[in-house]
């Protein structure tokens, strides 16, 4: 199997990371590095986390990180999982 990040995951990401480096640049690269390993155990067990409450659909799923919501989609035929977005807790934003 294999990750993609979605633009919209790769934008708010940037986005959470710049707004973390303001504070400390390496908490903003901590957390970048422990939410990757995060993601690449997704790899492992794609099913574990909760089906996602935004979405109808038993092949999204939310990872809880920290204080943010990542919103995955399993896709068994094309063989990945796609990283759709991530949010603070349980608010979406807008983009």
């Amino acid at each position: 199997m294999k990750i993609i990040r979605s633009r919209k995951y790769q934008i708010h990401l940037l986005g959470i990371l710049q707004y973390i480096a303001k504070d400390k640049v390496s908490a903003s690269r901590n957390f970048q590095k422990e939410l990757d390993t995060s993601i690449r155990n997704i790899l492992d067990f794609p099913y574990k986390h909760r089906v996602s409450i935004y979405f109808d659909d038993e092949n999204v799923r939310d990872l809880i990180y920290k204080k943010y919501t990542i919103n995955y989609e399993i896709n068994l035929e094309k063989n990945s999982i796609e990283i759709l977005d991530i949010f603070n807790q349980n608010k979406p934003s807008e983009v």
